[in-house]
């Protein structure tokens, strides 16, 4: 269980993001659904340890993520809106290598490798350089990095942008997959997203 205890964000020259924000979120799929500018990054930025709030609680599983924020990014898998791809590097060998860094080796960073590259629909130009990739394509590689190391908790921020409608779905589905078990919080303004 995810639980927020009065979160709240106000950043340089006044803009508050969060006000006084209360949640529990259990296992399962759940959407944040709002208009841009309504503080959903925010909220996901704070909860993936990525900035901290001025004021408010983060607990998930007994772990108090503003106190331990790297206790709680063992288990964490985060899609920020916008992320960047080493040059020149294959989608297979930029999985490897955040395999590494997730604890992954040998064997189950090679089997983990392959099956997130078929499950995100990129198994067939496993070979091609990330930054070579379209902008869906870029979504989908961002969805198997998140997914590497059984994440507990998995933040997606804006996933389907840039994803044609048929991938729009495939990914839904794979959410509503893994969302069976665990927490993962999907932030959206499209209303079709969380339907």
């Amino acid at each position: 269980m995810l639980r927020l205890s009065h979160v709240s964000k106000t950043y340089p020259g006044g803009v508050r993001a969060l006000g006084d924000v209360s949640l529990d979120i259990p296992t399962g799929l759940f959407g944040l659904l709002g208009p841009n500018g309504a503080g959903k990054s925010t909220l996901m930025r704070t909860i993936a340890t990525l900035q901290p709030p001025d004021a408010g609680a983060i607990t998930f599983d007994g772990i108090d993520v503003l106190r331990t924020p790297t206790a709680l990014r063992q288990v964490l898998g985060y899609l920020p809106q916008e992320f960047g791809a080493y040059p020149r590097t294959s989608a297979e060998a930029m999985l490897r290598h955040f395999a590494a860094l997730k604890g992954l080796h040998g064997q189950d960073a090679r089997l983990a490798v392959e099956q997130l590259l078929v499950r995100t629909n990129l198994w067939g130009v496993r070979h091609r350089s990330v930054d070579t990739f379209s902008g869906g394509m870029k979504r989908r590689y961002g969805i198997a990095q998140a997914l590497l190391g059984a994440p507990r908790l998995l933040i997606v921020d804006e996933p389907t942008a840039g994803l044609d409608p048929a991938e729009r779905r495939r990914f839904q589905n794979l959410l509503a997959e893994v969302g069976q078990d665990v927490v993962v919080i999907l932030s959206t303004h499209i209303v079709d997203d969380v339907a």
